[in-house]
């Protein structure tokens, strides 16, 4: 009998991955969307369908329109945040669920794609809300605990992002991050605020400092939320024989493992021998 080291991996055989996750949809969205592209960083944005003409008296205030997000927010996650904004584990069951299903109804019309992810408006979510996003078709969910590391989610639905933008551990985290080199491992960095704290706090150095450092790793995956989640889905329908020699991708996309230490793409639909 020989056994081999298989492991699952990101693609291109890489065993980091980036996201990140902005809320709200207000109009510093325009400058962060930018400096992602330029960097080549991929984010999920959580936005309110129902509030893009919602009255505002500071200029970081305004809303982007609906109609923007198709063309903004393109290579990117356009992901639900409600519609108003309630904190909804104070809602009544049905206004928890019309808060989010008619919200991603909007999202749906305006992008013309399906959109299965949410950040908890508030931070705010119970057991009870939870279920109601598995009803809602929704995959995952952000909250705003931070974990401080780079572990992979255990439920998707209680996701907890390493940290904010406005951590004071930011910096270290990123320098830890681009340091770590064992690839028996998967890692995970996941950074989360809002575009108009940048505006609020005069500080978009802070954003534009952590891209420059951050982007153009070749070690590294740059995914938004829901790439991550269907990518793992599909690694995990992976079928890989017992004797380690070949494997069958049923899913629609490729799959990346790491056999004795070679990178092997098992594309859709085909048996792969290694």
């Amino acid at each position: 009998m020989n056994l081999r080291n298989v492991y699952t991996t990101f693609p291109g055989g890489k065993h980091k991955v980036l996201t990140l996750s902005y809320d709200d949809g207000k109009i510093a969205d325009r400058r962060l969307v930018a400096l992602f592209n330029e960097y080549g960083l991929k984010g999920t944005f959580n936005v309110n369908s129902g509030l893009e003409c919602k009255e505002f008296s500071k200029p970081y205030e305004e809303r982007i329109p609906l109609s923007e997000y198709k063309e903004l927010y393109k290579g990117h996650e356009v992901a639900c945040h409600t519609v108003m904004h309630p904190t909804i584990a104070r809602c009544p069951k049905e206004q928890m669920v019309l808060q989010v299903i008619e919200d991603r109804r909007k999202l749906e019309e305006a992008l013309g794609v399906t959109v299965r992810g949410l950040a908890y408006p508030n931070g705010s979510f119970s057991d009870n809300v939870v279920d109601a996003l598995k009803a809602c078709g929704i995959r995952h969910a952000r909250t705003v605990f931070s974990t401080l590391g780079f572990g992979m989610p255990e439920d998707y639905l209680r996701w907890n992002p390493t940290c904010s933008h406005k951590s004071e551990s930011l910096l270290k985290l990123s320098e830890d991050f681009l340091n770590l080199h064992k690839t028996q491992y998967l890692y995970m960095m996941y950074v989360w605020g809002h575009s108009y704290e940048f505006e609020i706090d005069n500080n978009w150095n802070v954003i534009e400092d952590f891209a420059k450092k951050m982007g153009g790793k070749d070690d590294i995956w740059y995914a938004t939320n829901i790439e991550i989640v269907d990518y793992l889905d599909a690694a995990d329908r992976l079928q890989v024989s017992v004797n380690a020699d070949f494997a069958y991708n049923p899913s629609a996309m490729s799959v990346w493992i790491e056999v004795d230490k070679k990178h092997i793409e098992c594309k859709p639909g085909v048996i792969t021998s290694f």
